[in-house]
């Protein structure tokens, strides 16, 4: 749901049904998921609980639905069916929040929780919960008539719902550094001992772990991976960059990635072997496999509908890459590139074919590191496909990728400061 889109109370969505890109009925939502926070900060809306017709009920990430309009619920058809199972930090808004007696913060009065509204934040794909609807006076169910004064509040209008300042469990740890990027909040895991970093890992939804692997050193993530349930970790994976949970997955005993991959979509697990198949060092061994390809029909206005993909990292939507098909790598032969200020410069009508930049040599899939960063510092590039023999675009390596790779292996240990003389100075 773009920008500026409207309120919605959670009650239009019970039951409401949801449907994949095709129109077919995929099941009906039963309950919301959203993650308190601490304070009086509004929870993030996770994701939808979906029972399936086979009374089977799955997790459906926010980051799958593409639309919540006219009584039903549109999903990017690309769902994991497997049973849904609530994390320490998480609450169903049906079966927890609703009916519960909290307080006014302004009067101290207490009262009933008959309704949430949630909405999307601007120029972004996370969904918070930001009023309630209660009643004042005596206690009444969720969606029931009763006397006594109703009036929508602000989230950080009422107490009683959010998770206390103090304590030291994993559910409190997450809350309170949910505003780290995954970065620094896996310079926090690190640090940790093994049984918290357990606990706080089994706690993180599935893209934020995913997110906070590929920031951890090789043994904390062989570690971390290895406390999860198979299923589970199977999910992480798949919500990994390509590159590196190929990385990751190259690292683990034979039976354990046999057993891993056998888990997998059939199409990720397939990406993976491919790029296990290169050497670690080669351009093969950094790509990802998920540049934005398009056809040469394909308009400036369609590129650029594509680079906005707020999943997208800033190397990856720096470039689109134009192909003949299959637009999926490895690709049909594959034509050229096209930079985003170049997409900025011509009318949405022109076709990215006429644009390509197709001078510059992409690289082999056996390029060697040095060979790679040289290509990189050469041409001042933040991202270069790989091309094989017959022409086909394999994947592309980004340059935060090069520089994992260049720089030391205890990176992640050394702590660098700006030199405090020279920032106060503005030197």
């Amino acid at each position: 749901m773009a920008a500026g889109a409207p309120r919605i109370f959670v009650s239009h969505l019970s039951g409401v049904a949801a449907f994949d890109p095709n129109g077919d009925q995929v099941g009906r939502v039963r309950d919301l998921v959203v993650m308190l926070r601490v304070g009086r900060r509004p929870p993030r809306l996770l994701g939808l609980v979906v029972e399936l017709p086979t009374r089977r009920r799955i997790f459906l990430p926010m980051t799958r639905v593409t639309s919540i309009e006219s009584g039903q619920v549109l999903t990017t058809g690309v769902l994991n069916v497997r049973r849904f199972e609530q994390r320490p930090t998480e609450r169903l808004v049906f079966g927890e929040l609703l009916d519960r007696r909290v307080k006014l913060v302004e009067t101290g009065e207490e009262v009933t929780v008959l309704d949430l509204s949630v909405q999307q934040l601007p120029a972004r794909r996370d969904w918070e919960v930001d009023r309630v609807f209660v009643r004042k006076g005596r206690k009444g169910g969720a969606f029931r008539r009763g006397r006594g004064e109703t009036l929508t509040v602000e989230w950080s209008a009422v107490t009683g719902f959010s998770l206390e300042e103090h304590g030291q469990g994993a559910e409190t740890l997450l809350a309170t550094f949910e505003q780290l990027r995954p970065a620094d909040l896996a310079n926090v895991l690190h640090h940790l001992s093994a049984k918290r970093r357990a606990e706080v890992a089994a706690a993180l939804d599935d893209d934020r772990l995913a997110d906070v692997l590929e920031e951890l050193p090789e043994d904390d993530q062989i570690e971390i991976l290895g406390k999860l349930q198979e299923e589970r970790a199977a999910d992480v994976l798949e919500a990994m960059d390509p590159d590196d949970a190929a990385d990751l997955l190259g690292e683990l005993p034979v039976e354990e990635r046999e057993r891993l991959l056998g888990l997998m979509q059939p199409g990720d697990a397939a990406d993976m072997r491919r790029l296990m198949s290169y050497e670690e060092h080669t351009a093969g061994g950094l790509m990802t496999t998920e540049p934005i390809v398009l056809r040469p029909d394909a308009t400036v206005a369609d590129a650029l509908a594509r680079v906005r993909n707020p999943d997208l990292s800033p190397a990856l939507a720096a470039q689109v890459y134009v192909c003949r098909p299959p637009d999926e790598t490895p690709t049909g032969k594959y034509l050229g590139t096209v930079h985003f200020q170049r997409l900025l410069r011509d009318p949405p009508y022109s076709l990215v074919s006429a644009l390509v930049d197709d001078d510059l040599q992409p690289l082999a899939p056996d390029a060697a590191l040095p060979v790679v960063a040289g290509f990189f510092a050469t041409y001042d590039m933040v991202a270069a496909p790989v091309v094989d023999e017959a022409g086909s675009l394999l994947g592309v390596i980004t340059v935060d990728d090069v520089l994992d790779h260049m720089l030391p292996e205890d990176w992640r240990e050394t702590e660098y400061h700006l030199d405090e003389g020279a920032a106060s100075h503005g030197g």
